[in-house]
């Protein structure tokens, strides 16, 4: 993983050079520097030539490693000296690292200046002499069996045979081996389709685009309509052969399609399409005859998918569900007899559900079940080994799944592995997995962006390319959680492996020879063993501790871990009969530690301040109690993100804090905060901002009209507990740049001042809660509200509620829960172009045959888009 360890080097030096309070001594710091230039210039070759060289990347890998290890070791020694008196690296360490980045770099210069052919030789896919093809070929006549996705060929069918006379491109998009090829082969192949169309063209693009390789493999396909008209100086019997590779010869091919396709309705399959460059290629050979032609596009990538018409809807092949499943498997293996052996159902069905719903992996399975005794022992042996079968048989599986991966570029090759690193079928909460990724320096900085919306931007990337699957959006559309299919996350642990990127521990008892194993590991995610011994893996390089373990004994070992950056024990609950449990002193040792989660009964020390590089503290807290901060939490100047179900009132600053916490972007939940102008100078960079208050302190003053000083504020939930006797002194005034507004708790505000809310103009997500807003009426007014998108009202409703379509211009999500005194939605409300859904939870009657009777109006205007969701009483 040479990418990843050379921008985490990278980062490592750039703060050992700028890190003025740490320091670290050195006789000589140009080793240092020599060091970080190497790194800055070998990420700069892995990005400008990321297909040469795959020996050479391991090389720089392990390089970069080293580097990174002797330097940290160094800084660690100086700053924390270790209590076992030897240590792992000296100075002249870091000469010898430099002399072997040296001599990387001199070998990559010789590729640079074209002589190193030799070395920078491609070493082939990961099945060398079986790799897939890399020039596109005709995909296979055989007739594949469309079991389990009628549905999806008829919505295909129809589009295909539609009334629309325009051209149309049809994108199919999914993941590798769920059935794309398969379904725009049954309709390509289908009688009314082949009666449709006059002209019907094939060509399979995959990864290693070529132009000519493209334009000749439609040729080929159409031939037999070519030959009608064959081209001047060119014989109809083999007319490919006469389209030599060259630019002039792609010309020809492409007019000599265009004539062949104009005036006619034709049908295309672009078959696993990979960029959008092939479809720029080759737009302007498919005329637009008026007559009904269509375009069948098929890929992984969900961009690629909306490039060649951006306003055709996109068809997601889905994961079959167990008798859709069981249905592939049996025909497969039985073809059409209707007789089996019933001893086999049972054991079949386990089978097919082992596969999780991805028909490539049934097909494999199929062909193994084909080949051994039809007895249910047997069927049972192959039982026990799906996942190695899957994973094996012939390398189906692997050849497409390492397909995307070895296409993914390299800054995303270290996210994708590190899904690998979470149970099977856990759902995965997208902001854990930007802070983890942060923490691991899987990013390089930018100016105009920050590392968390990079890590999005990565994120929403795999998700394009059908690696990772979403499991649930947040109400401003990005990722809230996310999964990988299993044999996805199969791909994960192994290559991961390969690469010592992580290791994944399932045994329940870590033995001497396995803690010898792992100690050199960089990560580690625990999924049942106690890592308890303390002296066991003194000196190991490990990074990262990642465990799901359940009530986890102890955290004694995290001490000997000296390079430690993420200990995430968040899901290694304690037994709910211990009430306090107190974090060890060794953990404060941890100079380099930037993540720490946990959620055990405790209390944050003092000595907090010393983990100097932390960049998120998330504390899953037991109960109502809150989890009182240190004052010293202000002298940490990393920080990035302090998130707890509820801290307790954040300490005023002393004398020896920072001057700011100027990377601190997240601070929730905080208990009674008080947002003094001193607070807010201290948080000059808070995006997101969660706040409760309870207690009856009639005297206590919390200055929340000094919210509006956190300028680079853009989410805030703000709750109030009870009725408390403040309530009434709270008046927020919110900062202009909100885009994401929840109040809950009594009277936090009054209905007709909500004119202070509308007039934010970036607020895209509002959520008023639990009586949040109190009074008889609310009455909106033309320019507010311009950029909301999704309104929440949940228990906190007005009687009447009198608006114009024109007052919410861009809503798409209206919501109203728990609305008992609301009598109507507005019915001018329907005539909101952009609105997507109106759901009605718990309502009133007569709130819910408003609604209804929206929808029914809608419909008569020939609105299709708006939909309605109603749960009464």
């Amino acid at each position: 993983m040479a990418y990843a360890a050379l921008v985490s080097l990278t980062q490592t030096t750039d703060q050992i050079l700028t890190n003025k309070k740490h320091p670290i001594f050195l006789p000589n710091k140009q080793p240092i520097i020599s060091i970080h230039e190497y790194s800055i210039f070998l990420q700069a070759f892995l990005e400008d030539f990321p297909d040469k060289a795959t020996t050479l990347e391991v090389r720089i890998g392990d390089a970069a490693t080293e580097a990174e290890d002797t330097i940290e070791f160094l800084t660690s020694d100086q700053i924390r000296p270790s209590k076992y008196g030897n240590r792992r690296r000296n100075f002249r360490d870091l000469e010898k690292v430099t002399g072997d980045l040296d001599s990387i770099a001199a070998d990559v210069m010789l590729i640079k200046n074209g002589a190193g052919t030799k070395t920078a030789q491609l070493i082939g896919d990961f099945f060398p002499g079986d790799s897939v093809s890399s020039s596109p070929k005709l995909a296979s006549t055989g007739k594949n069996l469309m079991v389990g996705f009628n549905d999806d060929l008829i919505a295909v069918k129809s589009r295909l045979c539609g009334e629309s006379s325009k051209l149309e491109v049809i994108p199919i998009f999914g993941m590798g081996g769920i059935g794309k090829t398969t379904l725009a082969r049954s309709a390509y192949d289908d009688p009314l389709t082949m009666q449709h169309f006059v002209i019907r063209g094939w060509v399979t693009i995959s990864q290693h685009y070529s132009a000519h390789d493209l334009l000749s493999g439609l040729v080929s396909s159409m031939k037999e309509f070519i030959k009608e008209e064959p081209a001047q100086g060119i014989e109809s019997e083999s007319v490919t052969e006469n389209f030599e590779f060259g630019q002039s010869n792609n010309e020809a091919m492409k007019q000599k399609i265009y004539q062949t396709l104009i005036g006619r309705r034709y049908l295309i399959v672009l078959d696993d399409m990979w960029s959008t460059k092939a479809w720029d290629d080759t737009k302007r050979i498919f005329p637009d005859n008026n007559n009904g032609s269509r375009i069948l596009l098929t890929t992984r990538l969900s961009d690629v998918a909306a490039y060649a018409d951006p306003c055709s809807p996109l068809h997601e092949m889905p994961f079959m569900d167990a008798d859709q499943s069981w249905d592939l498997l049996q025909q497969k293996v039985f073809g059409h007899e209707e007789n089996y052996p019933l001893e086999l159902e049972n054991i079949g069905k386990e089978i097919a559900r082992g596969c999780r719903g991805l028909p490539l992996a049934i097909v494999v399975i199929a062909g193994v079940l084909s080949t051994v005794s039809k007895t249910r022992s047997s069927w049972e042996e192959i039982s026990k080994n799906i996942n190695s079968t899957v994973g094996t048989k012939d390398g189906q599986i692997e050849k497409i799944l390492y397909l995307s991966y070895t296409h993914l570029p390299h800054h995303l090759r270290p996210c994708f592995l590190y899904m690998g690193g979470f149970p099977e079928d856990y759902e995965i909460r997208a902001s854990k997995l930007v802070k983890l990724w942060v923490a691991e320096s899987f990013l390089k900085p930018s100016s105009s962006r920050s590392f968390e919306e990079g890590a999005e931007d990565y994120l929403e990337d795999l998700v394009k390319r059908s690696l990772i699957f979403v499991t649930k959006r947040k109400s401003n559309g990005r990722i809230k959680s996310c999964s990988v299919h299993d044999l996805v996350r199969d791909l994960c642990i192994r290559k991961a492996n390969e690469e010592k990127f992580h290791r994944h521990i399932t045994d329940r008892y870590v033995s001497d020879v396995l803690l010898e194993r792992i100690k050199n590991q960089r990560r580690i995610c625990i999924a049942h063993s106690y890592l308890d011994r303390e002296t066991s893996i003194y000196g190991s390089s490990i990074r990262t501790v990642i465990c799901f373990q359940r009530n986890a004994s102890s955290l004694g070992f995290v001490g000997n871990i000296r390079l430690l950056r993420v200990l995430d024990v968040v899901d290694a609950n304690f037994s709910p009969f211990i009430l306090y449990v107190s974090l060890p002193s060794k953990l404060f040792e941890l100079f380099h530690l930037r993540y720490l989660a946990f959620s055990y009964p405790t209390t944050i020390p003092s000595d907090i301040s010393n983990l100097q590089n932390l960049q998120s503290l998330i504390v899953r807290s037991v109960g109502t109690c809150f989890v009182p901060l240190p004052r010293e939490i202000w002298r940490m100047p990393q920080l990035r993100h302090l998130v707890c179900r509820s801290f307790g009132p954040l300490p005023c600053p002393d004398e020896g804090a920072t001057l700011a916490l100027e990377n601190l972007q997240t601070l929730a939940v905080v208990t009674n905060f008080v947002c003094s102008e001193k607070i807010t100078e201290m948080l000059p960079n808070l995006r997101k901002l969660g706040i409760v208050y309870s207690g009856d302190d009639c005297y206590q003053e919390f200055h929340l009209g000094n919210l509006v000083l956190l300028c680079k504020l853009e989410s805030l939930k703000l709750e109030v507990i009870g009725r408390p006797h403040f309530r009434t002194r709270l008046n927020p005034v919110f900062p202009r740049l909100l885009k994401e507004l929840t109040l809950s708790g009594f009277g936090i505000i009054n209905w007709k001042d909500m004119t202070i809310v509308g007039s934010l103009l970036n607020l895209q997500v509002l959520k008023l809660r639990d009586s949040a807003c109190e009074g008889y009426e609310w009455i909106t007014n033309e320019g507010e509200f311009l950029e909301l998108k999704y309104l929440l009202i949940d228990n906190s409703d007005p009687q009447q509620w009198i608006t114009e379509s024109d007052h919410f211009p861009s809503l798409r999500f209206l919501l109203l829960h728990s609305c008992r005194n609301l009598s109507e939605i507005p019915n001018c409300v329907g005539d909101i172009s952009s609105l997507e859904l109106i759901e009605v939870k718990y309502g009133n009657k007569s709130l819910v045959d408003s609604a209804k009777q929206i929808e029914e109006e809608q419909q008569s205007y020939g609105n299709e888009g708006l939909q309605v969701r109603c749960m009464p009483y």
